[in-house]
């Protein structure tokens, strides 16, 4: 591996500017033995959402509604862990921090057209249950 595997895409043709991230590293838990002592392969990703120029307005102000809870000052920020390598934390944050903000700037689903059950349907759902209703109350043995 010899570069970043960037750009990372969004939705379309939108990718995460790789001017915007900011990347912090600390030592992880986890195994690894005695290099574990001496790498910082704890990968945070930091990204300002409220400043970027990079999303069209529309999908930031819908990306500011909907992570309101996980954004501090306008800057969301995605952590990663889980490889014992610096390089795959840095992957998986990328990509951890591309996905989210691709759900997060997805349009809202179309509202649900109401439409009405037809006659026939109905009736004939009635007249099964009644039929239904008939058998059950012919097994009970009070006529005897």
């Amino acid at each position: 591996m010899d570069g970043m595997s960037g750009p990372y895409f969004i939705r379309g043709s939108v990718s995460l500017p790789e001017a915007e991230l900011l990347w912090r590293f600390s030592r992880s838990s986890g195994p690894g033995g005695q290099h574990v002592n001496t790498t910082d392969s704890q990968v945070e990703l930091r990204f300002d959402l409220a400043g970027t120029e990079a999303l069209p307005e529309v999908w930031k102000q819908r990306a500011l509604e909907r992570l309101a809870g996980r954004l501090v000052d306008g800057v969301i920020s995605v952590r990663a862990s889980e490889h014992r390598s610096q390089w795959r934390n840095r992957e998986t944050a990328a990509v951890r921090l591309a996905a989210l903000l691709a759900e997060a700037t997805a349009p809202p689903p179309k509202p649900r057209r109401a439409t009405r059950i037809p006659r026939g349907i109905n009736e004939r759902r009635l007249r099964e249950k009644k039929q239904r209703s008939d058998t059950k109350r012919g097994r009970s043995g009070r006529d005897w």
